[in-house]
């Protein structure tokens, strides 16, 4: 399954996630913000990416889209995984499908930009003169969705409105808000092209507003999954733990010492191998985590390194009896686990968050090494124990 969250995008989950109508074909909508009402003789300065997001969380939320873009820096928020309906359509009664459902998947941007916008001193008439910085990012996630390389009622090159019941309906691809039945915008007006490359059957790219080449070395930007970051330059325990997830897997092949809590280029091509093994290419195997990939890796998401003395006691005692690889409550028990190997007590293979018997016997272990015995070390995490492995190995102990 593709990723359900464009990776290196600021997630802003609104909740509120509903499928969408399988019967028809996937697509994805092209918007613009159209903040203002801009002329080429009164420019009018450009409204903010952190205004629109702001506004698209806040009291816009009733007619959020999936991705709020912004063209110039590339820098993009997620507002609904990509299975849900957003809510950037019309979707009337008379309508004959559900406008925001109408796909297996319906991803819709905004591009934050309106005719004219003035953007650090420049005037921009259309989308297509800006950089459109990050494009080539978000068109390959959403090919990974199955969505085609193509614009079923014509690729926007003006605010003419082109709108085919029978074409919605039947084609896949990309539609210009100007394409939806039953809707009244004409936006966007211009869109970029197609990225030709690997997966990238599109038409090539006009001269005259060339896509970028793509960096040929290592991702190197960052992203949030459940708190945490990922990425070139992410420091933390979540990233050894990933690191020896893929080393176990057989994906360790491009460090040269570690894995340890820095990420480094080595950690993006290991990762990088382990999507292309799950069948993703292009930029949807950059060797940055998703939330679907991370997930299939560790079995669980990691979490800020807090860990309830209830919840891990609960899992020491419904893990055992249940069936193999069983998790409770996997990110804090992963994190207790973590830390019974870095203190000898299990080996790294069972760090998987299920307090299974292994863990139980370590954990036992740990309890007699800070002089409990008998039924106190029985293996089942209590509050003066639990204190001092976080502390021996930084980590937050709640009740």
């Amino acid at each position: 399954m593709p990723e359900l969250w464009l990776p290196g995008a600021e997630i802003h989950d609104l909740g509120d996630h509903a499928p969408t109508d399988q019967q028809y074909p996937p697509k994805a909508i092209a918007h613009i913000t159209w903040d203002r009402n801009a002329t080429a003789d009164a420019p009018q300065d450009w409204c903010t990416y952190e205004d629109l997001v702001g506004y698209f969380t806040g009291s816009g939320a009733g007619d959020a889209p999936h991705l709020v873009w912004d063209p110039f820096s590339g820098r993009t928020a997620q507002l609904f995984p990509a299975d849900s309906r957003s809510k950037s359509l019309l979707s009337p009664g008379q309508s004959p499908t559900r406008t925001n459902r109408a796909g297996r998947v319906v991803i819709q941007i905004e591009a934050v930009f309106f005719p004219y916008c003035r953007h650090q001193g420049t005037v921009y008439p259309r989308l297509v003169d800006t950089p459109c910085a990050g494009w080539d990012r978000i068109h390959a996630w959403i090919a990974s969705w199955g969505v085609p390389d193509a614009w079923p009622m014509g690729r926007p090159v003006d605010f003419t409105p082109h709108r085919d019941e029978h074409v919605w309906e039947t084609c896949g691809g990309w539609f210009a808000h100007a394409h939806v039945p039953y809707n009244d915008h004409t936006d966007p007006g211009a869109w970029p092209a197609f990225p030709v490359g690997p997966g990238s059957p599109g038409t090539p790219p006009s001269q005259q507003h060339p896509v970028p080449p793509q960096d040929p070395g290592p991702a190197r930007y960052e992203t949030d999954i459940n708190g945490l970051p990922y990425g070139y330059g992410a420091h933390g325990y979540q990233v050894t733990v990933v690191g020896r997830a893929l080393v176990r897997e057989g994906f360790g092949t491009h460090y040269r010492s570690g894995p340890g809590p820095d990420w480094t280029d080595a950690d993006t091509e290991n990762y990088a191998d382990y999507q292309r093994s799950l069948g993703y290419t292009g930029q949807a195997a950059d060797g940055v985590p998703g939330e679907a990939s991370l997930r299939r890796l560790l079995g669980y998401l990691p979490g800020p390194r807090t860990v309830s003395v209830a919840h891990a006691a609960a899992a020491a005692r419904q893990d055992p009896p249940a069936e193999q690889g069983h998790r409770t409550y996997g990110a804090e028990v992963a994190i207790v686990e973590q830390a019974l190997a870095d203190e000898g007590l299990l080996e790294q293979r069972w760090v998987d968050g299920s307090f299974g018997s292994l863990t139980v016997a370590a954990y036992a272990a740990w309890q007699r090494r800070c002089g409990y015995s008998g039924g106190a070390a029985d293996g089942v995490p209590g509050q003066d124990s639990l204190r001092r492995l976080g502390a021996a190995q930084g980590f937050d102990v709640t009740s």
